[in-house]
């Protein structure tokens, strides 16, 4: 019994022992501590499948949530009030006197007007509660009316993008062709012809004449809604090359020749938007409603009914009134030197009357065809010191050119866009898309 009291019997021992406590302390544990786990351990089978679950975006609209909401879209009808675009909804007497209480400063009501669109957002309950008006007097603005607890308007206006485009035209037959063919926007022709209505004779295109153009576009989601600045122009017409380009000497923007020249003269050429000239001033033409001949003292420009008319410059309306043979007419004293009339309109525009100042491009009337008069046009009449001259042909004075504290960097501006100009090549004249001209 010596032995196992020895120092060595007892190590031996205490590693024996050891060693068994770990074999058991394995197998004992080995299923329920992570220490010594093996794969596959603490699976459980159960019953239930593995569910996968797909979320959907929220469908967003003008930046309300409609989910399970009823959407109607339609577009004012003729003489239709506010109330008759809520018919079939439900909205409470609250918001209603709201509604008739809102000042014009906020919304005026009255500008609502017929072919404008507008949408609805209405919940689905047993009433058809309407949740939202959305109206849109344009592709850009819209405005939010949320009608539940409380009145709440919102303006607002969709992102527009400003994207920059070239063009080439070749003159084959006429500009309304070309227009049409090339896919240029009513509101570009006319920004063109308004630019050079002085110096490029649009009503006598010749074949051969052409022309290269820089512009923006304004687009909304991808879709044209409005022309931008004109970055620059020129125009061949009977050989002669003319230039435009635009430029700000700190009185706003205006266009320039290359040399620096004003394209503006005190008084716009067109009264109306471009278009056909029906008649010219003449000594003696026969009179299609007198059957006589007899001086015409004016330009006829043919347009339908409704179209807007401008005023050619600034000034000091002297009559807005109807006559038996001018029908309604306004007439307009620009200076001491000039004055013009306006004849045959459908209407004189709200708030034009003797005496009221009328600044250059504002609309005066309407197209029409009252008085002595056959069918829907505009008699434009001019005046120079008192007497009844051609406005198509009277010599009127430019504005201001580049001055000589601006020449520096007009000289710049011009020499950066005759370079890209250059760089944009005409079609060639064998192909049959590009039109326009006499």
């Amino acid at each position: 019994m010596k032995i196992l009291k020895t120092k060595a019997t007892k190590k031996i021992l205490l590693s024996v022992a050891g060693m068994l406590l770990l074999v058991t302390s394995f197998f004992l544990l080995n299923d329920y501590t992570a220490w010594f786990t093996l794969q596959g351990d603490f699976v459980v089978e159960v019953d239930s499948a593995r569910v996968e679950i797909d979320v959907k975006e929220p469908e967003m609209l003008y930046g309300m949530v409609i989910d399970d909401l009823h959407i109607i879209k339609d577009q004012v009808k003729k003489n239709q009030l506010l109330i008759d675009l809520f018919q079939g909804s439900y909205v409470s007497e609250k918001i209603l006197r709201q509604i008739n209480l809102l000042p014009r400063t906020t919304f005026d009501f009255r500008k609502i007007s017929a072919g404008k669109k507008y949408t609805l957002v209405v919940r689905n309950d047993s009433v058809k509660t309407l949740m939202a008006f959305i109206y849109e007097p344009n592709l850009i603005d819209y405005v939010v009316f949320h009608l539940e607890d409380s009145l709440l308007i919102e303006p607002q206006q969709r992102e527009v993008r400003v994207i920059e485009k070239n063009i080439t035209g070749i003159i084959k037959s006429s500009l309304s062709e070309t227009i049409e063919e090339l896919g240029i926007s009513h509101e570009l022709t006319n920004k063109v012809v308004d630019i050079f209505a002085w110096q490029v004779d649009f009503q006598r295109l010749q074949r051969g004449d052409n022309f290269k153009l820089m512009y923006e576009e304004n687009q909304v989601e991808g879709n044209p809604v409005s022309i931008g600045k004109i970055k620059g122009v020129y125009f061949q017409h009977f050989g002669s090359g003319y230039y435009a380009f635009p430029f700000d000497q700190g009185d706003g923007e205006d266009y320039f020749d290359e040399e620096g020249n004003s394209l503006r003269k005190a008084l716009l050429k067109y009264p109306i938007e471009f278009t056909r000239i029906s008649s010219r001033y003449s000594n003696n033409r026969f009179h299609p409603v007198a059957k006589v001949f007899r001086a015409h003292r004016g330009t006829d420009f043919a347009a339908p009914t409704g179209t807007p008319i401008r005023t050619v410059g600034d000034g000091i309306v002297e009559e807005a009134r109807y006559k038996t043979n001018n029908g309604n007419y306004v007439k307009v004293r620009h200076n001491s030197t000039y004055t013009t009339q306006y004849l045959h309109m459908s209407k004189i525009a709200t708030g034009i009357k003797a005496g009221t100042k009328v600044r250059q491009g504002e609309t005066i009337g309407y197209v029409g065809s009252t008085g002595l008069a056959t069918g829907a046009h505009l008699c434009y009449r001019f005046w120079k010191n008192g007497v009844q001259v051609d406005a198509l042909k009277v010599e009127l004075p430019p504005s201001q050119p580049i001055s000589n504290e601006s020449r520096g960097d007009f000289d710049l501006v011009v020499l950066e866009l005759m370079r890209q100009l250059e760089l944009i090549s005409f079609p060639p004249y064998s192909l049959p898309i590009i039109v326009a001209g006499n």
